[in-house]
């Protein structure tokens, strides 16, 4: 989930009335066959002999970001009548505003990654190209449990790219230290007893916390389930967290802040979560809750023994999925559309996904994939990589009304006073319920 200005969020809201007769489709430049045993709507003929051209818009930067320039290239050099031009666009949260805007303006790229929680609002506004009849039942190879944001109104509109779900990092050197089992805590209680035993104190000052997260929507949704809760109510018209488990995560992590033994990292948005990962590998901190696409990352930097683990159970277990799907935007020609389709399906085939896991952390997306003798090596190899795919078992959909995005905003913003101490866990929930409520029925 791995990455929003209060103005792009109104732009998500109002973006239907936004874009109502906007935008032109860019001229076709050529054909393409389908594959995969899908068939897709008749396009125009586009004049021989010239590859069509897309546009895609990615939202990974680093090594990342990287990977699927490099992916982008190999398609290039297989695909002889399409031609991808990847273009990266910072976070999720620019690319979303940014691919809005161009929308708006009848320039937008013909596929993008959009962050799961997102695609109801982009699918809602009309924004997005439905996905049925191009894959003509071929959405059936990916993971069962990667699907659940992949559809809006019983219509596909996404495929899943780069998957995640949030886990546990643990420093297992520090916990051998504090006499603590390197596999980490499983239950809320032991989270909290464990990390008291690895805070260090120098003076008045600490200098080892036992446990960081940023107080961020996806981990506290994360919390929500663990303790029998949900964010929405079954109809998704009504906030669902003014209750025992809507306040269980505040209650938890506001009582371990003040015993001293959780940091709460300092920033908004990503800052705070670069804050915890960066506090993590200084060894400042000896567990963190943070995403298996930062997995890679994290493993290659750090001078220690690095562990992770499912996110602790209150009543029971249970995380968000995250990450991004691929969507194909409406507005492009049908030849762009074919074009666009085979190159989606390319980049979440199973001989693509399984490197990209391997080379990101994010997970496989395909069934295929995870029980392919490639992924069972890798996984004997390094474990780690397993523990995602193996909480999908718990994980549940992230919520993705069209006006979420703006919802996850008021509820962070109240969750957030209760943390630093400027309104009771009863008072933050309360606020966040009112507000919320005005937005649902807007």
């Amino acid at each position: 989930m791995k990455k929003l200005q209060v103005s792009m969020l109104a732009c998500v809201l109002s973006v239907t009335a936004v874009l109502a007769g906007c935008g032109s489709s860019k001229e076709a430049a050529g054909t393409n066959t389908q594959s995969g045993g899908s068939t897709a709507p008749q396009g125009q003929t586009a004049s021989a002999g010239k590859p069509v051209e897309i546009d895609f818009w990615y939202a990974l930067g680093g090594k990342n970001g990287e990977y699927i320039e490099k992916m982008v290239k190999d398609f290039n050099a297989s695909h002889k009548d399409i031609v991808v031009k990847p273009a990266y666009q910072g976070s999720y949260y620019e690319n979303h505003s940014k691919v809005l805007a161009s929308v708006s303006a009848g320039n937008q790229p013909d596929v993008t990654m959009v962050e799961v929680g997102s695609i109801g609002a982009f699918a809602d506004a009309k924004v997005l190209e439905d996905l049925g009849p191009y894959a003509n039942g071929a959405e059936k190879k990916y993971i069962p449990g990667l699907l659940g944001n992949s559809y809006w109104k019983d219509k596909l509109y996404a495929i899943p790219f780069n998957r995640s779900t949030p886990l546990l990092y643990l420093n297992r050197d520090m916990l051998k230290a504090a006499g603590l089992d390197p596999n980490g805590p499983k239950t809320w209680e032991e989270l909290r007893q464990f990390s008291q035993a690895m805070t260090k104190k120098e003076g008045d000052k600490t200098a080892t916390y036992g446990f960081s997260t940023p107080i961020d929507i996806w981990f506290y949704e994360a919390l929500v389930f663990q303790s029998g809760g949900k964010i929405l109510t079954d109809d998704n018209k009504e906030l669902a967290i003014n209750t025992e488990a809507g306040k269980a995560p505040l209650e938890f992590w506001t009582g371990m802040l003040k015993e001293g033994v959780m940091k709460a990292p300092p920033g908004e948005k990503y800052n705070a979560w670069d804050v915890a990962k960066q506090d993590f590998l200084n060894q400042q901190v000896g567990m963190i809750f943070t995403s298996t696409g930062d997995l890679r990352s994290l493993k290659e930097n750090a001078k220690f023994d690095l562990g992770t683990a499912f996110l602790p159970a209150n009543k029971n277990f249970g995380a968000p999925t995250g990450g991004a799907n691929l969507v194909m935007l409406a507005k492009s020609s049908d030849e762009e559309k074919k074009a666009s389709w085979e190159f989606m399906q390319w980049m979440t085939d199973t001989k693509q996904t399984i490197p990209f896991s391997l080379e990101s952390g994010y997970m496989p997306v395909t069934t295929e994939a995870v029980e392919s003798e490639d992924m069972k090596k890798a996984y004997e190899k390094e474990p780690n990589f397993q523990v995602a795919v193996k909480q999908l078992e718990y994980a549940s959909p992230r919520p993705m009304v069209p006006g979420y995005k703006e919802l996850q905003e008021v509820i962070m913003t109240e969750i957030q006073r209760a943390v630093l101490g400027q309104a009771s866990v009863d008072e933050a929930i309360q606020k966040a319920t009112e507000k919320g409520q005005k937005l649902l029925k807007k």
